[in-house]
């Protein structure tokens, strides 16, 4: 196995790892393609397992107000057939480590159950746009700071059901 930044030709395999990874559900792929098509900061890397894209991780800006002030962690898949082999926490392990994330406060809406075991801790101060109630959302350095509500690229808010439970991966 052996994890690369994401490049533009690997880009429909990604897709394609997103709409096998969440069945039923197009938001994922979505969201990426329009990060992508709209021009957006996007910091990708995949793993790759005999010349197949097997696991994907994205990471977009977070804002206050207009000032970027993090990272969320835009999307986290893994194929099917290899899910629950370590593939998924091998990969975000390795994205924690890189210079451009390592950087930045990470923000996370996901489940905490999983996220904990990297370091991700409740996240009381920035409040979250998308889950008012702070239920699933979690954060990786993230200095105490004057109250304000994170905020998202406009494309996460495309599809997504107000008030829904976050997956594992987004």
């Amino acid at each position: 196995m052996k994890i690369r930044p994401l490049t533009p030709e690997n880009h429909a395999k990604a897709s394609a790892l997103l709409r096998k990874a969440f069945p039923g559900s197009t938001y994922e792929v979505q969201l990426i393609e329009n990060l992508r098509a709209n021009g957006r900061t996007l910091h990708e890397w995949g793993c790759i397992h005999t010349n197949r894209l097997i696991a994907y991780i994205a990471f977009a800006a977070a804002y206050n107000g207009a000032a970027v002030c993090g990272l969320h962690l835009a999307g986290l898949a893994v194929t099917p057939e290899f899910q629950g082999q370590g593939v998924e926490s091998e990969l975000l392990r390795f994205a924690l480590r890189q210079e451009v994330i390592r950087a930045e406060s990470i923000f996370v809406l996901g489940d905490p159950g999983f996220y904990r075991h990297f370091g991700f801790e409740p996240c009381p101060n920035p409040l979250c746009a998308l889950d008012k109630n702070s239920a699933y959302f979690l954060s990786l350095r993230n200095p105490p700071s004057t109250p304000f509500t994170v905020d998202y690229e406009p494309e996460f808010r495309l599809g997504r059901k107000p008030g829904s439970k976050p997956r594992r991966g987004f």
